[in-house]
């Protein structure tokens, strides 16, 4: 009677953990759970001889062993290769598509935790284990008991093994370096090593203490389970009772599975887990045989990495380099580093204060990050990392380029030489930029090489560079097809709006957003250089500094006369926005694919949006037309799958006409 309740009790319990920390979806109140739990307790206390092994009190932890014994794993744990970027999902699609015709996916959010391997017999729990290095792990079945998440027994009496990702949850890690706060105790680095600290306790009510969880990911030998598709074997290890990650979505191409990736790297932080990429697998586990394995990783399956937001480096060297409005900025030299998915070899220090304030020397290994995910920056000194030979930092006196003092403003230096070269350059630069008057082709090399040669000196110049086309292609490096693209970029850039004129005009203080602003109010740069500063600064979103920075900028006469020659050279003075309808394009939803020849992928955008249209980067059935150039990727396929409206590069440009 006793042996018969307390496997009643086991079975209730049992069933209210899986409903609660697997399908979230408890049937039973906590206080009947808690009574359930101090029933068999009260049984197993009072005999112990009946207590059995897969009790759920055994999760609370108390075995203590001595040291980790080694496992080897039947089936090695292999690791995945890795892929950072789109360009390199899309191309392990490809090598995938070579080999299978129309290959589906599986998505899994990557879990930073432990990977771990269970191994079940009569579907009973026996062992827990490590990966290792991937033939040898450690036994750590004494704290994998612990962990609630993890069935002791499953649903089916099988012989299996299967395999996960222990970790800790965000909540958890909070509330364990709380304690760790208030006990005086160092504080752990982040979930994914208190994960692995934690099955690394030989006395497992520490592990039992840190509240891990566990998702179950894959199946080593499916085929002997008759199961073909990686899905199933999902749906085969959820119904076993093994807690199978509800995020996980198989895809159907390779547009679907970028969707995925899209959606996850801007969601991620709503997770009450920590994740750190997206692991792609082909679905049919006969392809993935066929397929087979490199030396290190399966050939069917990869993970893409979410672009790291802070790395540590070298900071090898401080460098000045002097801006268009004469500032002086110093520059991190850097050992290259990949950051966001993008190597990194400089970032910028702001200015002297900031560097001071960080105590940043030469020397030290830095962290990097990028501000607004676009532009690198130094964070802060790794202090504790120095061996004595860093140099501690000095400011400049002197322009780096044409060696003026220096005048401080605040916290910044600035070189005043109105013939400082470095400024013009710096203001060349700016000007051709594509948040600018996007001239396409004058990159940092070429326009300072025009500079030095005197070509290009001034803004008025680039509108005159098609007198100089003889010399030019005579340079080294260019021929007269690139001296022509050059030119045509040029004379495209006449018709930009004039918010784009605006902001390439280098007004301190006025960012393509403002000039944006000042464009719409003004509608033509007459009326902007005739305004008054009480009239600028009572435009919304423009405050006093901006407004008396835009009338000193106009104020000045050779300025004005730069304008007036620009717009004698033909350029557009007027705002363009979103003024004009067009019946085909107004209202519709387009998708551009592979490469239009007469205008660049910014171009078609900007000029479908000037007529009310609306981009978007994948094809549904929302989607109204796809623009399809050379070479398009898989949603030229998918738009004919939709049977969607697709143009072509003739059909695109008699449209926006």
């Amino acid at each position: 009677m006793i042996e018969k309740r307390m496997e009643e009790l086991i079975k209730l319990i049992n069933k209210a953990n899986y409903e609660y920390y697997t399908l979230d979806k408890p049937s039973i109140s906590d206080q009947e759970y808690d009574r359930y739990i101090q029933e068999l307790i009260s049984l197993e206390q009072d005999y112990p001889e009946l207590m059995r092994n897969d009790s759920p009190n055994v999760r609370v932890g108390g075995q203590v062993i001595d040291e980790f014994k080694k496992v080897t794993h039947e089936i090695p744990m292999l690791s995945l290769g890795n892929v950072f970027n789109q360009e390199e999902v899309i191309e392990f699609d490809m090598k995938i598509r070579k080999e299978v015709e129309h290959p589906k996916y599986v998505c899994e959010l990557k879990i930073d935790g432990l990977s771990v391997s269970l191994l079940y017999k009569d579907g009973e729990l026996v062992r827990g284990a490590t990966r290792g290095d991937g033939v040898i792990g450690e036994d750590i079945t004494h704290n994998v008991k612990t962990i609630k998440t993890i069935p002791l027994t499953l649903t089916e009496k099988v012989d299996v093994e299967v395999r996960g990702e222990i970790y800790m949850s965000k909540k958890s890690f909070e509330r364990l370096n709380e304690e760790r706060t208030n006990n005086q105790e160092e504080l752990l680095a982040n979930p994914r090593n208190a994960a692995a600290g934690s099955m690394r306790q030989l006395d497992s009510k520490i592990a039992a203490s840190r509240k891990l969880d566990c998702f179950i990911y894959h199946l080593p030998n499916s085929m002997d389970y008759n199961i073909h598709t990686h899905s199933e074997s999902l749906e085969y290890m959820k119904k076993l009772g093994l807690n199978i990650n509800p995020k996980t979505k198989k895809v159907n191409n390779i547009d679907e599975l970028l969707d995925y990736i899209q959606y996850w790297t801007e969601h991620r932080d709503s997770l009450p887990y920590e994740i750190d990429g997206i692991v792609i697998k082909l679905d049919n586990i006969d392809d993935q045989a066929r397929l087979g394995y490199t030396a290190k990783y399966p050939k069917w399956a990869t993970a893409y990495k979410f672009p790291a937001t802070l790395v540590l480096t070298k900071l090898k060297d401080i460098k000045f380099t002097v801006g268009r409005t004469g500032q002086v900025t110093p520059n991190a030299v850097l050992e290259p580093v990949r950051l966001m998915g993008s190597v990194i070899s400089k970032a910028t220090l702001h200015n002297e204060e900031y560097v001071l304030s960080k105590d940043i020397r030469i020397g030290d290994i830095v962290s990097i990050k990028k501000a607004g995910d676009v532009i690198p920056r130094v964070e802060e000194a790794m202090v504790d990392r120095r061996d004595g030979t860093e140099k501690v930092f000095k400011m400049i006196d002197q322009c780096p380029i044409c060696n003026q003092d220096l005048v401080k403003k605040d916290a910044a230096y600035y070189c005043l030489n109105e013939n400082c070269d470095a400024k013009h350059i710096e203001g060349l630069i700016h000007f051709a930029s594509r948040d600018a008057m996007n001239i396409e082709g004058f990159g940092i090399a070429i326009i300072e090489e025009f500079y030095n040669l005197g070509y290009i000196r001034e803004l008025n110049d680039f509108y005159i560079l098609n007198q100089k086309q003889e010399e030019l292609v005579k340079l080294d490096g260019f021929r007269e097809k690139s001296v022509g693209n050059l030119l045509d970029s040029i004379e495209r850039s006449k018709t930009n709006s004039l918010e784009k004129l605006i902001f390439a005009l280098g007004i301190r203080h006025v960012g393509s957003k403002t000039a944006k602003i000042l464009a719409k109010h003004y509608q033509t740069m007459d009326n902007l250089m005739n305004t008054k500063l009480e009239d600028i600064a009572q435009i919304e979103g423009i405050g006093e500094i901006i407004s008396q920075s835009v009338i000193d900028y106009f104020n000045n006469e050779s300025n004005k006369e730069m304008i007036n020659t620009l717009k004698d050279y033909g350029l557009n003075m007027n705002y363009l926005g979103k003024s004009i309808t067009n019946n085909i394009i107004t209202g519709k939803t387009f998708v551009i694919t592979g490469t239009i020849e007469s205008m660049t992928r910014d171009e078609i955008k900007e000029r479908l949006e000037y007529l009310g249209g609306i981009i978007t980067n994948s094809v549904s059935k929302n989607t109204d037309i796809v623009i399809v150039g050379d070479k398009p990727g898989s949603k030229y396929d998918k738009a004919k799958e939709l049977d969607i409206t697709i143009w072509n590069e003739q059909e695109l440009l008699k449209n926006i006409k």
